[in-house]
C-alpha cells in the first residue's frame, strides 16, 4: 500500500536556527554549531514558518514513511545537542585487578586519548580515540567514573561505545569474572 501523503513537524526553540540546503541540516545554537548529511533519504523539507519545519514524503510505502520520524528525531537531537549537550557516565568495576584509567590530549589531532592498564592483571594497554567535539574527564565526587561530553550524540555515544568494546571479555565465564567497564 501506497501512502500518498505523509508528514511530520518539528517545532524550533528560541535561539536556535535551522538551515536545510540540498538536505543537508546545519544547526546553529549557544553551544555551537552542528551539520548532518541526510542527502540518502528521500524526503522534503519546507519551512512554513519561523520556528516550523515540516518534513514531508510522497507515494512513500511503509518503509518509506517510517523514515519521516527518523528524520525528525535525528534533528531533535541535533537540536538538543547545540542548547544542552550530551553527557554519558561510564563506570569500571573490577574484582581483583584494579584497573588504572589515563585520559590525554593528542596534541597533533586535539582529540582526547584513553589508555586503560592492568584489565584483568593483562599487561596489555588498550588506547581509544574519542571522537571529535568529544571531552573525557574523571568524576570528582564518584569513585571509578568516567563522563564523557559533547554536543553531538553521535559522536559521544560512539566514543562510549569503543570504550565498552576494547574492554570485552574474551574466553571466560563473564558470570564469574565479574568485571566490567
Amino acid at each position: 500500500m501506497r501512502y500518498i501523503h505523509s508528514q511530520e513537524s518539528l517545532t524550533i526553540p528560541h535561539g536556535v536556527s535551522v538551515h536545510i540546503k540540498s538536505r543537508i541540516v546545519t544547526v546553529e545554537g549557544p553551544r555551537g554549531k552542528l551539520t548532518k548529511d541526510l542527502g540518502h533519504l528521500a524526503v522534503c523539507f519546507s519551512h512554513p514558518a519561523k520556528n516550523i519545519i515540516h518534513i514531508e514524503l510522497h507515494h512513500g510505502s511503509r518503509k518509506n514513511v517510517a523514515t519521516l520520524r527518523t528524520v525528525r528525531t535525528l534533528i531533535n537531537n541535533l537540536i538538543i545537542g547545540v542548547t544542552r549537550g550530551y553527557k554519558y557516565k561510564m563506570r569500571y568495576v573490577y574484582a581483583h585487578f584494579p584497573i588504572n584509567v589515563n585520559m590525554d590530549k593528542n596534541s597533533e589531532t586535539g582529540l582526547w586519548e584513553v589508555e586503560i592498564r592492568n584489565f584483568l592483571g593483562e599487561k596489555i594497554i588498550r588506547r581509544v580515540t574519542m571522537q571529535a567535539g568529544v571531552d573525557v574527564e574523571v568524576s570528582k565526587n564518584v569513585k571509578d567514573e568516567l563522563q564523557l561530553t559533547g554536543n553531538s550524540l553521535e559522536n559521544v555515544s560512539q566514543s562510549a561505545a569503543d570504550i565498552q568494546q576494547i574492554c570485552r571479555v574474551r574466553n571466560k565465564d563473564i558470570r564469574k569474572v565479574r568485571l566490567a567497564f
